[in-house]
């Protein structure tokens, strides 16, 4: 049996905390400072943390291999099945033509990029947030950006960047309803607290956006449209959070700020737009295409924009989405619900049945749930399938998109894993809890640091949800010690948390994989770290502020 133990080293939680930070040390040592590959910088991560479990907190040789490989099995299955289904999709997209031809009637919206980066990478990534999560919004819109003519890197750093306000409500709410169901505060009012949090992040992600996009000259003339977008979406997420319905809440924040974007750049559009960046234009069309036939052809067409598309092959070009939105809303339905959720099953991994917690009891990330039909992967697969009816994709065809997608993501792949299993081994070896604990333990100040447990949580994890899971207890717990409303420390580990994807390896994975550019992990890091950390900070403030007499107003 192998019980939890916070303080290994000494006797104390600050040396054992300090400890506890080797394996992230390492990571992002390796990631942005020496600039090595990912899935080699999240392997050596792991090997640190699989030493640490074993050595210094005293986890069983045996015990900790199974959690790793528990981990990984993680990576594989419900977050690369997700990643791979997606990039299939926009893969069959770019070999029929039908993505040039969605890059144009986006151009139609607006031909300027900083814009366009709005609509796309936080307006549509927020309903994809909203329905699929998991990563799917980084992947499936940084190639969006791509086709209107984003560099590759670029358009990550960007998608990455605009997956943050709506995280902590994405895939229909299932942070708030995880932290809900641990911590037994009412979702309701973790919905409504944090619903009064991360609506400030959304009054600036735009702004970031566009100064991405194009420094300081770019907010100073598109700043009107940025706070249309960012504006309207903070207030639906608001009033849908603490009026309406949590689950909504992103569904219902996206729709209203892609309406009142469209809407308004109908009567205003920028003087100086920046059109498309030199270098840009999407990605070469897949080899393996059908050669010599008329299908082939007017692919070919579509791709290099002869003529004014038609009405036809433009439905065809947003169908896929507008596909991916209905399957995943009908999958919400009761019954569909309720009958898809038949085809899950869970059973305590192998090898690690033996561990307890510091109470004694059993962890529940121990257990492995695969929810193989209910899965936003098999989601996305059965979007994939209606797809390739819409557009008429000739099996072979697809066949060969899969086989692309799945080579072209093997490091990705790889990288994951890793970055699961490191995950895993210093969640259930209890690493991660010596950090968490001891920050918790800062007294007043732990509101000002609440939101940095979550972000720390979700760097390591990649899951709003995860750290939700690892963390929300200990935030209650430490916020009735420390004298503090329980609901606000618990709402501020999501709230933070939703800070720490952009960094997290899971998701630079993900995001550079997605539009070609396996091995630069590193400097997708660097591109998005500053934003992260000044956002974090940010939301560090708005929390203390919160806990005092200046902001308690706005406490449930």
């Amino acid at each position: 049996m192998y019980k939890q133990v916070l303080d290994p080293v000494g006797g104390s939680l600050a040396a054992s905390a300090l400890v506890a930070m080797l394996p992230l040390a390492t990571l992002f040592v390796l990631l942005g400072g020496l600039k090595l590959k990912a899935h080699i910088a999240g392997l050596a991560a792991l090997v640190v943390a699989m030493i640490l479990a074993i050595a210094v907190w005293g986890m069983p040789f045996g015990t900790t291999v199974a959690v790793a490989t528990e981990g990984a099995a993680f990576g594989l299955f419900p977050i690369i099945w997700i990643i791979w289904n997606a990039i299939w999709i926009y893969n069959m997209t770019v070999e029929t033509g039908h993505f040039a031809v969605l890059r144009r009637s986006f151009g139609s919206i607006s031909d300027d990029q900083r814009i366009q980066a709005i609509i796309i990478a936080f307006c549509f990534g927020a309903l994809l947030e909203a329905l699929a999560g998991f990563g799917t919004p980084v992947a499936i819109t940084a190639v969006m950006l791509i086709a209107v003519g984003f560099s590759p890197m670029k358009a990550a750093a960007i998608a990455l960047v605009a997956n943050t306000a709506p995280v902590a409500f994405g895939a229909i709410a299932t942070p708030i309803v995880t932290l809900a169901e641990l911590t037994d505060i009412p979702k309701e009012d973790l919905g409504a607290m944090v619903g009064r949090q991360t609506p400030l992040l959304a009054l600036f992600v735009p702004l970031i956006l566009v100064g991405m996009v194009d420094g300081w000259r770019g907010v100073r003339a598109v700043w009107p449209a940025a706070l249309v977008g960012g504006v309207t979406f903070a207030v639906g997420q608001f009033v849908s959070s603490n009026f309406i319905s949590v689950e909504l809440t992103d569904i219902i924040g996206a729709l209203l700020s892609v309406g009142a974007m469209v809407l308004f750049l109908r009567v205003w559009q920028p003087g100086d737009p920046l059109l498309v960046e030199e270098g840009g234009g999407g990605r070469p069309a897949m080899a393996g295409a059908a050669e010599h036939d008329a299908a082939h052809e007017a692919a070919v067409r579509r791709r290099e924009g002869h003529g004014k598309d038609s009405t036809a092959d433009i439905v065809k070009a947003y169908a896929p989405y507008l596909i991916i939105i209905v399957v995943f809303a009908i999958a919400q339905w009761g019954p569909i619900k309720d009958f898809l959720a038949k085809g899950a099953t869970e059973f305590t991994w192998p090898g690690t049945g033996d561990i307890q917690t510091a109470e004694g009891e059993a962890p529940s990330a121990t257990t492995y749930k695969f929810g193989w039909l209910a899965a936003a992967g098999t989601l996305l697969l059965v979007s994939g399938l209606i797809t390739m009816a819409v557009l008429k994709v000739k099996p072979g065809a697809a066949l060969r998109a899969y086989g692309a997608m799945l080579n072209q993501l093997k490091w990705a792949t790889l990288t994951v894993m890793a970055v699961l299993a490191l995950a895993y081994v210093m969640n259930l070896s209890a690493q991660t809890l010596s950090i968490g604990n001891w920050i918790a333990g800062a007294g007043g100040v732990l509101a000002f640091l609440s939101a940095i447990i979550g972000w720390i949580g979700v760097a390591v994890t990649g899951s709003d949800t995860s750290a939700n899971s690892l963390f929300g207890v200990l935030q209650v717990t430490a916020a009735k010690e420390a004298g503090l409303d329980p609901t606000l420390l618990a709402s501020a580990n999501s709230s933070g948390g939703v800070l720490g994807k952009m960094i997290s390896p899971q998701n630079l994975a993900i995001g550079a994989a997605a539009v070609g550019l396996d091995g630069e992990e590193g400097e997708l890091f660097r591109r998005v770290v500053g934003w992260s950390l000044a956002l974090l900070l940010i939301m560090c403030v708005l929390v203390y502020l919160q806990s005092t007499a200046v902001l308690s107003w706005m406490v449930v």
